[in-house]
């Protein structure tokens, strides 16, 4: 039961946000240009990293919301979001991906866990100042949605096959339009 009153059916953020559009709008608009916007880094790099720091956080409707928006934009491949949150460093993607999500588990525990030899290891692996900033406001922004999602208690699916259809809708339809949470034919 969420702390506050929430309209019902609704899991996750989008109870907050169906009572406060105010704020709803922004907080969209964020996660769009964070991970749909231009940028060297796929979305679906960056849905992994929002993944990874909100397993950290161990926010269940963040981590398999975004997880299965990862999952989406990698042809279905929900097995490898599960090894990048249980053990980033032994999954199989890119160097500099996992340079960049250590530095995104850092930012979870706190900004002032990032050392400059953690961004000298990201630029060695090919990692622009644009991309480790990206990261860094990613992992940032996640910790607070993380926090607005479980501070207020809200229903989160635990069955990870509940997400897909919103994986599918954040991956292909984005976080900004009106109409998100109707279904949508992937595309």
């Amino acid at each position: 039961m969420a702390h506050i009153h929430l309209p019902e059916g609704l899991p996750g953020i989008l109870g907050p946000m169906a009572i406060s559009p105010e704020s709803t709008k922004a907080l969209r608009e964020l996660a769009e240009v964070l991970l749909r916007g231009p940028n060297t880094l796929t979305s679906a790099e960056r849905e992994m990293i929002a993944t990874y720091v909100s397993s950290q956080n161990d926010c269940c409707f963040c981590q398999l919301s975004h997880g299965a928006a990862a999952a989406e934009h990698l042809g279905g491949d929900y097995e490898l979001i599960d090894r990048v949150k249980s053990n980033y460093a032994s999954a199989e993607i890119s160097e500099k991906l996992k340079a960049l999500l250590a530095i995104a588990g850092k930012v979870q525990k706190g900004g002032k866990h990032v050392t400059p030899e953690d961004v000298e290891r990201a630029r060695k692996l090919g990692a622009t100042d644009k991309e480790i900033h990206d990261t860094v406001l990613i992992a940032a922004a996640f910790c607070m949605f993380n926090r607005y999602v479980d501070g207020l208690g809200t229903w989160q699916p635990t069955d990870p096959r509940a997400y897909r259809e919103m994986g599918q809708r954040m991956a292909h339809v984005g976080y900004v339009r009106p109409n998100w949470e109707e279904p949508v034919e992937a595309a």
